[in-house]
This record gives C-alpha cells, sequence and structure tokens, in this order.
C-alpha cells in the first residue's frame, strides 16, 4: 500500500461519513418540519379550504405585484382567511394603484389593505432587520398569556409591524400591546378578522374533540 493510499482512504472515508450525516440530518429536518407544518394545521383557525386558498393567492400575487413593478418597486404580499395585506415600496401612485388592481383579480380575494409606500425601494439592511422583528415578536407571543400565538401572522415593514389573524377583540389588543413592547418596532397596525369570545369557545371545544379522537 502506497504512501498516498494511506492518506486518501481515511480522507475519503471521512468525507462519506460527512455526506451520510448530511443526508441524515436533511430527512430529520423534513420530518421535523412536516410534524411542525401538521401541528400548525390542526391548530390554525382557518378552514382548511381558507389556508390552501391563501397559499395561493400568496403565490399568484407576489407573481402579479412583481409583473407590475419589475425593478422599480419591492412588494410583499401577505394572505390570511382571504384577506390581502400589500406592503413595501412603489414608484408612485399610479403603479400602487396598479397592484392593488391586479392582486384583487386573484380568485378567491375577498378584500385587500393596501400599505405599500411611494418611495425609494427599502435596502437589504431594513428588511434583515424587519425580518428580525418579526421574529421578536413571534417569539413574544408564544411567552405571552391569554393568546395563541400560532392564530396570529406577523408582517414586518420599515419598523411597521402589522398583525392578521382571527382573533377576539381581547386577543386583538393584548396582542398589539405585546408587539409595541418589542424592541426596534415602530408601529403595531391591527389587520384582524374579529370573532365572538362565543366563536372561539366553540373552535376550542371543536379542537379538543378532535384531538380526543
Amino acid at each position: 500500500m502506497t504512501k498516498w493510499t494511506r492518506v486518501t482512504r481515511p480522507l475519503a472515508t471521512m468525507l462519506l461519513c460527512g455526506a451520510v450525516i448530511t443526508s441524515l440530518q436533511g430527512c430529520i429536518e423534513m420530518a421535523v418540519g412536516t410534524a411542525v407544518v401538521g401541528t400548525l394545521a390542526a391548530t390554525d383557525r382557518r378552514t382548511f379550504g381558507a389556508q390552501t386558498e391563501d397559499k395561493t393567492i400568496l403565490v399568484k400575487g407576489e407573481a402579479r405585484a412583481a409583473n407590475v413593478v419589475g425593478d422599480a418597486g419591492h412588494v410583499n404580499v401577505a394572505s390570511f382567511n382571504r384577506k390581502v395585506l400589500l406592503t413595501g415600496e412603489v414608484r408612485d401612485e399610479a403603479m400602487k394603484a396598479a397592484v392593488e388592481r391586479e392582486v384583487g383579480s386573484i380568485e378567491g380575494v375577498q378584500s385587500i389593505v393596501n400599505e405599500l409606500e411611494v418611495g425609494g425601494v427599502s435596502s437589504f439592511t431594513s428588511r434583515s432587520n424587519d425580518s428580525l422583528i418579526t421574529g421578536k415578536v413571534k417569539a413574544s407571543f408564544v411567552d405571552a398569556k391569554d393568546i395563541y400565538a400560532n392564530s396570529i401572522k406577523v408582517v414586518t415593514e420599515r419598523g411597521t409591524v402589522y398583525l392578521m389573524g382571527r382573533v377576539t377583540q381581547r386577543e386583538g389588543r393584548i396582542a398589539a400591546d405585546v408587539a409595541r413592547g418589542v424592541s426596534g418596532v415602530h408601529k403595531v397596525v391591527k389587520v384582524f378578522d374579529y370573532i365572538s369570545e362565543d366563536d372561539l369557545r366553540q373552535m376550542s371545544q371543536s379542537s379538543e374533540e378532535q384531538n380526543r379522537k
């Protein structure tokens, strides 16, 4: 056995083990991800049909918005229970209206909240900071009492936090107060679909019954 062979065989073994570990990690992440998605879907207050439509609206909305603005803007599309939130920056009022018109024509969209700003495109640093704020707000919801973190969608744009979801008036107030207390948040805008306390109790009972089955 040559000196080169003695060196390369251990190296090849190490590379092979690394590849196997990486593959296993991918499988584990996929399994965990699937479990998490399943749990979230089970606790979501939207119907399964609404969840499916929201995903379709999101994909189509982002594509149509991109076709309208091109390099002259930056548009984020969020959909919850068929209500669409538009955030980001566009060149002028005409482009803002055009984006709303295009997204509003998507089948299933029931209403649009147009929060697009007329101005220059936000920087990568600004968007990264917004992502950090979103993460901190979500983490704060998990720690908070009397609200269900999975029932609220968080969108952040230029330090403004938008809250979407199906919540009671009480939950909405608590969520907004919690979000305002997060560092970096300049403003909180509620884009909720409100339900009654009776509706919430019925949803909780239905969820408990399904868990017992």
